[in-house]
């Protein structure tokens, strides 16, 4: 078992979603390997950032040197999909659009349950992991 690929697969997927199937790519795992290990790291990102979430925001407001713009573009944005589409937007555009992290950390300022946050990332994790992970490998194999 290459624990090393795997890890490092992880670590790449937990910080920005579609470089877990690019790392995978890279280090020559299977498809469905790099699929499983890209979910693995979403989901890792997901529930340390759901259970410290605020804790984390807290911190960030504490130690910032000014206070941060109420309406930036990705706020804006961020209401307009939570208006819209409620947490199954905001679970559905975080490998899209924001990383594993801004996404987790988007539904948690929404004040969403845990579970309803880490069940819905999880089902949009899996959807976008095979899809992404295919999408690369298909890439590949024109080359």
């Amino acid at each position: 078992m290459p624990w090393a690929k795997y890890s490092s697969v992880i670590l790449a997927s937990m910080l920005k979603f579609f470089a877990g199937p690019v790392t995978g790519v890279a280090l020559g795992l299977e498809w469905w390997e790099t699929t499983i290990c890209t979910i693995i790291g979403m989901m890792l990102s997901v529930v340390l950032f759901v259970f410290l979430g605020t804790a984390i925001q807290n911190l960030i407001a504490r130690y910032r040197s000014q206070k941060p713009r109420l309406f930036s573009k990705r706020t804006r944005m961020a209401v307009k999909v939570w208006k819209r589409a409620g947490i199954t937007g905001i679970a559905l555009l975080t490998p899209l659009l924001f990383t594993p992290i801004g996404g987790t950390l988007i539904a948690v300022s929404f004040k969403v349950s845990r579970f309803i946050i880490i069940s819905q990332m999880l089902l949009w994790g899996v959807i976008w992991g095979v899809i992404f992970t295919v999408g690369v490998y298909w890439i590949r194999s024109l080359a």
